[in-house]
This record gives structure tokens, C-alpha cells and sequence, in this order.
């Protein structure tokens, strides 16, 4: 049964990695959970069980956000939790490839997930949230701190990164004073499967503090946006320094030479 009285939260890809790692954070701040899934359905329904152990409710729902309209989600959501404050826009998906190899359904793809459907979802929250509420809401979207970088090895996938980037600043000025919208932007954090070690080496060499992130980072980062009132159209990167690191060949040493040697 729903305490009326809790404040609610949806995350969208909450069923799993970061976005389960999000809901459980909510959950033991003690708001109820409304944990949007696509095709994970056994992964939400383990969720909403060991969510329900910390003592709040839990309901999954399931949209594919690539194709359905985003607001019914909310629509559903606010029914059920009508104290929703917080949104979290997790969702995403990857699928590397370059400019010259983008195909046009890969391009809708990255774009419907990634930045339409967040900005939809924003858009119904703040409808529903005015409506019903006379408190402060908050919207924190899940951006990648690849957005600091031009690679176009995965050129929708970061477009639409980027587009969401100034999405949320965007929609921090129209929602203040009632919504805060800010982002987190994750480093070398949760990795996927088919990253190797080879890789991940790889990677935290170009880190300045040279170590893989954890989720807790970023659970940290979370707890300060929600707990922090004065803050908002912020993206919080938690990447270990990487997105500054950004050094041109001309600012490096070449053959023992540098710069002040010429």
C-alpha cells in the first residue's frame, strides 16, 4: 500500500546497472519508487522485491521509450504515486558508430532515447508536478563524461549526449523556482561487458587520478544534487579529472623536446 504522505520518484531504466543502483539510493532515501523498465521484466520484478525489503512501495512500468509517447509514462505513474518529486532520466542506449557509418535508424534510435524521451518525460513531470504539488521538484538527467570530447566513433550516440547536456540547462530556467534540473555525467565507472582489461587500463591512464571510479561516486553525487536546494542547470562530472584532461599534441613533449626547448 502507498504511504500518500512519501514523496515518489521515477527512474527510468531502473531495472538495472546504474539505474537500479539509482532506485535503491531513492528507496533508501525514503522515497517510493516507480521503476521504469523496457525488456528487463525478471530484473524489475527483483528490483521492486528487494526495494519493497527497505520499507517504501514499488511499481514497475514498462514503455519502450524509442517508440511510445513518453508522457503516458508519467501519466501511469502519476496515478499511482500523485506525490511524484523526483525524475530520474537513466534510460539510454549505445550503439557505436561513426558519422559515415550511421545509418538513419540509428540515428532516430539514439536520439528518441536519449534526449526526445527525456525531454518529454521533463516536460509531463513539470505538468503533473505544477498540478499537484505545492513543493520543490527535481529532475536529474544521466548524461557521459564523453560529452567533453568530439569522438566520432560514436557520433549519435554522443549528439544526442550532448543535446541533452543543454537540455537540462535549459529547462533549469524554465522550471526554476519550483524544479531544479541538473545532470551527472559518469566517467570509467560501470563499464560494459565487452570493455577488456587491456581497455580499462587503457582508459584510467588517461585519468589524472589515475583509477577507475564506483558507483558509490556517483550515488554521492546524486544525494548532493537532491539534498543541495541551491543548486541547479549544474553537470556534475565524476569522471576522475578525464573530461579536463585535454592536452594537444603541441602541448606534449616530443622527442624530449618541449615547447620552452624551441
Amino acid at each position: 500500500m502507498n504511504n500518500q504522505k512519501r514523496s515518489a520518484a521515477l527512474i527510468t531504466g531502473g531495472a538495472t546497472r546504474l539505474g537500479l543502483a539509482f532506485s535503491n539510493l531513492l528507496a533508501r532515501m525514503n522515497y517510493d519508487i516507480a521503476l521504469h523498465y523496457n525488456g528487463s521484466v525478471d530484473a524489475a520484478s527483483a528490483a521492486k522485491k528487494n526495494i519493497e525489503k527497505l520499507g517504501v512501495s514499488c511499481a514497475i512500468f514498462q514503455a519502450d521509450l524509442s517508440s511510445s509517447d513518453p508522457t503516458d509514462l508519467v501519466s501511469e505513474v502519476a496515478a499511482r504515486y500523485p506525490n511524484i518529486k523526483v525524475l530520474v532520466n537513466s534510460a539510454s542506449v549505445y550503439d557505436a558508430a561513426s558519422i559515415a557509418n550511421t545509418s538513419l535508424k540509428t540515428l532516430e534510435k539514439q536520439f528518441a532515447v536519449n534526449i526526445f524521451a527525456p525531454f518529454m518525460l521533463t516536460k509531463a513531470f513539470a505538468n503533473t508536478f505544477f498540478q499537484n504539488s505545492d513543493t520543490e521538484g527535481q529532475v536529474i538527467n544521466i548524461l557521459d563524461n564523453k560529452i567533453a570530447f568530439q569522438q566520432y566513433s560514436y557520433a549519435a550516440y554522443l549528439l544526442s549526449k550532448k543535446s541533452l547536456a543543454d537540455f537540462t540547462k535549459i529547462a533549469a530556467i524554465e522550471f526554476a523556482p519550483k524544479i531544479r534540473v541538473n545532470a551527472i555525467a559518469p566517467g570509467v565507472i560501470l563499464p560494459g561487458d565487452q570493455r577488456t582489461s587491456d581497455y580499462l587500463a587503457w582508459r584510467v591512464e588517461g585519468i589524472p587520478l589515475k583509477k577507475q571510479g564506483e558507483v558509490e561516486d556517483l550515488l554521492k553525487t546524486m544525494q548532493y544534487i537532491i539534498n543541495s536546494n541551491f543548486i541547479t542547470g549544474q553537470i556534475l562530472t565524476v569522471d576522475g579529472g578525464e573530461g579536463i584532461n585535454h592536452q594537444g599534441l603541441n602541448a606534449e613533449q616530443f622527442n624530449g623536446q618541449s615547447d620552452q626547448d624551441t
